[in-house]
């Protein structure tokens, strides 16, 4: 049986019947479904949060687990481990989108956006708002996978100075430089703008420091949109308050959804979206677009898996 508690259209589950008639398909509509049915499944499709590691001891017939996304923070790796279940997921369907968030939350700060909003819904013409150019600028991106490097291609549009950050500093296309991580520091002093797509996983977990945000010029920008547990939410606040940066962009938080009261609602120059910036209309035809050529490869074992992961290090 192949088990989705990942939700999808009624198209593309009809789509997926008609193309592979032979398979037994169960589209669950509720997390008691999966419950019921995972002792039966040996294909489970998921975004990942909705499996424990009480689940996965009851899989008994479970192989592969897909997940509809990049993120695996939520999985039993433990468990899925040893049990030798294959996981695959999603990583780069979410380049487009994301590199487009990234590249017009930056314009929004440099011209002004928040500020213009404001004044047209009071009817205030303000034309002494300052703008400023984001051409010609030094971003710094730190995670180059998909994401990261659609995002340094989209800077090159703007003639940036494009420097990409990873745990092998490995040379990757559409950056100009590339450092591993533990150079970072050196780094910074000559950022205008840094963007973070580190996954969240033991390595990642409170990889900014407010040390960085000290050693970045006072006009810099800092955009997280890749795991909120990568900067803690104390040398977020402190670094604004503080006027070590100039301003931070936020899609990802510690804690989710961001509660009514938090600080950061408060903060002027902190700009707060709501986890979108994967978010698009064509998310799910490219996600199948990953599970159908690894089904095949499933079914057939031929061929290599699509994203397979490493349960050991979680990516």
């Amino acid at each position: 049986m192949i088990l989705f508690s990942a939700k999808i259209s009624s198209k593309h589950q009809e789509r997926l019947k008609v193309n592979y008639p032979k398979q037994d398909f169960m589209f669950c509509e509720n997390q008691m479904a999966l419950e019921q049915h995972i002792s039966e499944a040996e294909i489970v499709v998921t975004f990942g949060r909705d499996l424990s590691a009480e689940l996965i001891e009851k899989a008994h017939q479970l192989k592969w687990i897909m997940v509809m996304s990049a993120g695996l923070e939520d999985l039993p790796f433990k468990e899925i481990k040893k049990k030798g279940i294959l996981v695959t997921n999603t990583r780069g369907i979410h380049k487009v989108q994301m590199a487009e968030y990234a590249i017009s939350m930056l314009l929004q700060v440099y011209r002004q956006g928040k500020v213009i909003m404001k004044n047209e819904q009071q009817h205030i013409w303000d034309k002494s708002v300052r703008m400023q150019e984001i051409t010609n600028k030094t971003l710094i991106v730190v995670g180059t996978g998909a994401i990261g490097q659609e995002v340094a291609r989209l800077a090159k549009a703007f003639r940036m100075k494009t420097i990409g950050v990873s745990r092998s500093g490995r040379p990757v296309e559409f950056f100009d430089e590339n450092y591993k991580q533990g150079e970072i520091s050196q780094l910074l002093p000559e950022a205008d703008f840094i963007v973070s797509v580190l996954p969240s996983t033991d390595e990642t977990k409170g990889f900014f420091t407010y040390e960085h945000f000290r050693l970045l010029p006072e006009h810099a920008v800092f955009l997280n949109m890749g795991r909120g547990n990568v900067v803690s939410t104390e040398d977020l606040l402190k670094a604004i308050q503080n006027k070590e940066i100039a301003h931070v962009v936020l899609d990802v938080f510690e804690e989710e959804p961001l509660p009514e009261d938090h600080a950061f609602w408060q903060a002027e120059n902190i700009t707060i979206t709501p986890h979108i910036s994967g978010l698009s209309p064509y998310y799910m035809v490219r996600a199948l677009e990953i599970f159908e050529p690894n089904l095949d490869t499933y079914l057939t074992g031929k061929g290599a898996y699509m994203n397979e992961i490493d349960p050991t290090r979680g990516y």
